[in-house]
This record gives structure tokens, sequence and C-alpha cells, in this order.
């Protein structure tokens, strides 16, 4: 694209030419064109950046939970549900590079996602739950005589999708325990730490010890295998596709986030289920937060820029090509942050009474300018050309 400059007489330090007239005007070309490429490449090292710092977190918080199962004490039970609150902080955003055919969902690593952050969970399936103190992985002794990294990770999604044996939440569920109060007690789990002390208040405390340290361990493993592909060889096949292939994956995963797994997975269904237990987050009552986690990558994503990470974003790259759909798109945008900040929190209490409530109707309202903005993010496609 060529930018037109137009000046009268004098034009600072990007004169190309002018009359013999002062009072002329003259009209200057400048090729600022925003190239693809560097759009791209700018996305990868934002990707990389993003995962780098979330396994940063999920590193401490396997510190703090390894310290607690070797001294299981309160003080050291709080600043592992501390810890855990830390790393969602940074793995959230980056759930905006899902859905982009990269090696989070796709390919030879595909079941990295469901390792890291599958979810609803059948907490059942790890340990006890109310009403049946022998339920899970934990008191299974006679299937999981052992238990290893193997072998739950085998264990994850077998037999069911909400079969979920590791990740986050799995995490999550052991460090909180269910939630059983209403959402007017505002409370998140109340499992007591004393369920990992040798005599406390659960049985096969040893094991739900050697069940924590083995997850929190594999949190990080995977993690690993990610920032891997996006250093070497992943990185290499992305920044060799074709230039339009690449940025109809950026523009698709942002899309698919915020009109369908964010807007509809993870906000309506709740609200319309008016179910904490469909909550991200729904252990610790962390739900809030995923959600504005997730568009802040949708945000960190369009306008290029994370951390120390910023360069040519595909804000500009539209901007360049429609800047009347560049407009539009920054405030759909502006607006989903705005409505998304306008819920309350925790996100149990916004969606207790429906959306018929006025916290419901502001969920309600939140969902519909995140489609809004997905919706209208797809017609960039055609603006940048792609087919």
């Amino acid at each position: 694209m060529k930018r037109v400059i137009l000046a009268v007489g004098f034009i600072g330090l990007i004169v190309l030419g002018c009359s013999s007239d002062d009072d002329s005007t003259t009209e200057v070309v400048v090729d600022d064109a925003i190239e693809a490429s560097s759009v791209i490449e700018n996305y990868a090292d934002l990707v990389l950046a993003n995962y780098q710092a979330a396994l940063v977190d999920a590193e401490a918080m396997n510190v703090a939970i390894q310290t607690f199962v070797a001294t299981p004490t309160e003080e050291n039970f709080e600043a592992a549900k501390e810890a855990w609150l830390t790393s969602r902080e940074s793995y959230g955003p980056s759930e905006a590079f899902r859905f982009a055919n990269g090696p989070i969902d796709t390919g030879d690593t595909e079941e990295i996602e469901g390792y890291l952050n599958s979810w609803p969970l059948d907490e059942a399936y790890i340990d006890y739950v109310e009403g049946d103190v022998d339920a899970g992985i934990i008191n299974n002794l006679a299937d999981f005589p052992t238990l290893t990294k193997e072998i739950l990770t085998g264990e994850n999604g077998n037999g069911g999708e909400e079969n979920v044996a590791i990740g986050y939440h799995a995490i999550e569920f052991l460090l909180w325990g269910q939630d059983l109060t209403a959402p007017s007690e505002n409370l998140a789990g109340q499992r007591a730490y004393t369920d990992f002390v040798d005599g406390g208040t659960a049985a096969n405390q040893d094991r739900r010890r050697e069940y924590l340290a083995i997850v929190a361990d594999l949190l990080t493993d995977h993690l690993q295998i990610i920032i891997d592909e996006w250093s070497g060889d992943y990185r290499s096949t992305f920044l060799a596709l074709d230039e339009d292939e690449a940025l109809d994956n950026i523009i698709s995963s942002i899309a698919e986030l915020s009109r369908s797994e964010l807007a509809i997975e993870r906000m309506a269904v709740a609200l319309q289920n008016q179910d904490q237990e469909d909550e991200h987050s729904c252990f610790s009552d962390n739900t809030h937060r995923d959600i504005r986690l997730n568009l802040a990558g949708i945000v960190n994503v369009y306008t290029g820029a994370y951390g120390s990470v910023g360069g040519n974003s595909l804000q500009d790259l539209i901007e360049e090509a429609d800047a009347d759909l560049a407009t539009e798109l920054d405030a759909l945008l502006a607006t989903a942050v705005a409505d998304i900040d306008a819920t309350l929190d925790p996100f149990d209490l916004a969606i207790v009474d429906g959306e018929s409530s006025v916290e419901g109707a502001k969920v309600q309202t939140a969902v519909q300018a995140l489609v809004a903005f997905g919706d209208k993010l797809l017609e960039a496609k055609v603006a940048l050309g792609i087919n």
C-alpha cells in the first residue's frame, strides 16, 4: 500500500521534490506498506513469549506444590493455591493461540491442550467427592497400585472427555476440592490441607500427595513441549507458510475464541444452566479471571503486543487495507472489553439467577459483544484478499 502525503511548501525531511513556486502543493508518495511477513513473525514472537511466561509461573507453582507435599502445613497449602492462581494469569492469554492449526491442538502434539487445560472435570474420576469417599484414581489402589506420569497421562480423557486426570484443573480440584457452597456465600472450594496429612481428614493422604506432585510436574513438561515447538521446528514451519494461510490461521483463531469458545462454551452455557459446575475454574472461583485473560489474549494477538514483544500487527494490516473496517473492529473490541469488565466477580454470582437478572443480563451483553467482534473480524479476510 502507498500512503499519499500532501504538503504545502516545505515538507520536513521527507521532501522528494518541489516546484519553483514556494506556494505550490507537492505530492509526496511514501512507501510505508506493512509487510504481512512482519505481522506473522511478530505473532510468532508473541506466542513464544507468552508460553515462556506461562512456564515460568508453572515452574514456580510446581516448586510451591512440591514444598507443600514435602511439608504439608496450612501455610504451604495456601502458598500452593496462590501459586496456582498466579500461574493462570500467564496461561490465560495463551488460549488465543488455539484453533490456529498450531502445536497446541493439531499435529503430533495435538493432545497437549487436553493435557494442560481440559474441562469440565468429573471430580469423582480423581478423588473422593461428597457421598463417595472411595471415588477416584487416588482411592482405587486395586486398579492403580502405583501412580506415575505415564499412567496419569494415559488416563486423561480415558472413557470420556470429562475424565480429566491431569492439567491445571486437576491441580485446582486437588487444592480446593469441590465447591459445595451456595454462590451467595461467595466462597471457593473448602478442601482442608489435612486431606494431605497422614492421619488427617481423608484416606490415602500419601497417594493424594503423590498424585498432586506428579500432575504439577507434568504441567511443566507439557508446557515445555509447546515452547520447544515454537522456538524450533514449528516456528520454522509457521514462518514458511503461505502468508495468506498464516494470516488466515491467526484471524480464525481469535475469531473462534471470541465468538464461540469464550462467548458460548465458557459463558453462555453456564449462564443458561445457571450452574457453577459449568464454570471454567469452578473449584477456585477464578472463572472471572479466566474470561478476562482469554479476552486479553485476543487483544494481544490483534494489537501484536505482549510484554516486551511488539511490532506490526493484525490491527495495522487491517487498517491499511480497510480503514473503516479497522475502526469498526477497534470499537467492537473496546466494547467487548468494557462489557466483560462490567460482569460480576466471581462468575457464579453473575450467572446464578439467569439472564433475566441484572447481573445475568450483563453476562449476556458481554456474550453478544464477543460474538459481534468475532463475526466482524472474519470479514477482515476479504479485506486482506484471503480466500
